[in-house]
């Protein structure tokens, strides 16, 4: 399969493209769960009565900020695979 010059340059972009909408989605719910662990264990060491609130409510602060890493892979598979 031959690949013009300009078919290159697009691919090469959406795969840069690609690259870094992975990285800098990564990046962020990586920051954010780790955070968001620390000051549930911060939480949970004050008051151990409350661990499993505190668990429950880190968990579901984790799973919403998973889901922006998630749709990040989502838009870097499609500008890998539709170009």
């Amino acid at each position: 399969m031959e690949l013009t010059l300009a078919q290159g340059i697009v691919k090469s972009a959406a795969l840069l493209g690609a690259g870094l909408c992975m990285g800098m989605g990564a990046l962020g719910p990586g920051i954010g769960e780790g955070f968001v662990a620390g000051k549930a264990c911060e939480g949970i060491a004050r008051s151990p009565e409350n661990a499993s609130l505190i668990t429950r409510t880190m968990l579901v602060g984790q799973a919403v900020s998973e889901s922006t890493g998630i749709y990040s892979l989502v838009i870097a598979l499609l500008l890998i695979f539709s170009t």
